[in-house]
């Protein structure tokens, strides 16, 4: 058991500098299980894309490669994280979720490039189940996200929008606020838009039909309130 966390290059052969062709292909194939497992673990109950799944296979094992070839060279490690830092300039923003998997690759390939393959096991398996077990318990989601609402109500150019639904808003919900004016029609509409927070969401429709009263059968729509939060 403990010759499973030690490194395939703590040897004097390796000190020297050589790197042996065995050693150099068992840490690319163990990159590209750990690969394999870190993907597994991302794609459980998450959206994912065919190319992200892919890349997190293939991320430690190119890692893992740089990381042999570096082989304790300082001035080489120093320019290796330079071309690697250019890769965030490359990319699309991705979600908390999706960066926590990348990093996740990459300290594989790290710990796999350095020879210690069972701590990289270890390492994938603890953070892999971790996750899994955070999206089982719903970490961190909202209690009432069906509550919040944007609405969207269209009125004709002679009402005046300044506080005609406040007694409707009022008595169907907790607080309200109108955030946007659109004109429409040529000037013949007006587009209001508001957030609310509903407190009954099953009295909707109820509330609803009150509006349409109002504002002449016009259009009326509404849907989810997006979340104010960035995903970082």
């Amino acid at each position: 058991m403990p010759d499973f966390f030690t490194g395939l290059f703590d040897t004097t052969a390796s000190a020297a500098g050589s790197i042996d062709a065995g050693s150099f292909l068992a840490c690319i194939g163990a990159a590209l299980v750990l690969g394999f497992i870190t993907a597994l673990f991302y794609a459980y109950k998450n959206t994912y894309s065919k190319s992200f799944l892919a890349a997190l296979v293939l991320i430690p094992a190119i890692v893992s490669v740089v990381i042999i070839m570096v082989n304790g060279s300082i001035g080489t490690g120093v320019a290796v994280a330079g071309a690697f830092s250019l890769v965030r300039f490359r990319s699309l923003p991705g979600t908390a979720r999706e960066i926590a998997a990348i990093f996740l690759a990459m300290a594989a390939g790290i710990v796999t490039g350095m020879g210690y393959l069972g701590y990289a096991l270890v390492l994938v398996l603890i953070i892999g189940f971790a996750g899994m077990l955070l999206t089982k318990l719903n970490f961190g989601e909202l209690d009432k996200p069906l509550c919040d609402k944007t609405m969207r109500i269209t009125i004709p150019e002679d009402l005046d929008y300044a506080g005609v639904f406040d007694d409707l808003f009022d008595e169907y919900t907790t607080k309200h606020s109108l955030i946007s004016v659109k004109t429409s029609n040529m000037g013949s509409l007006f587009k209001l838009t508001y957030n609310i927070t509903l407190k009954n969401p099953s009295a909707e429709k109820e509330f609803i039909d009150k509006l349409r009263c109002r504002n002449g059968n016009l259009e009326i729509s509404s849907s989810i309130q997006e979340s104010k939060i960035t995903e970082l």
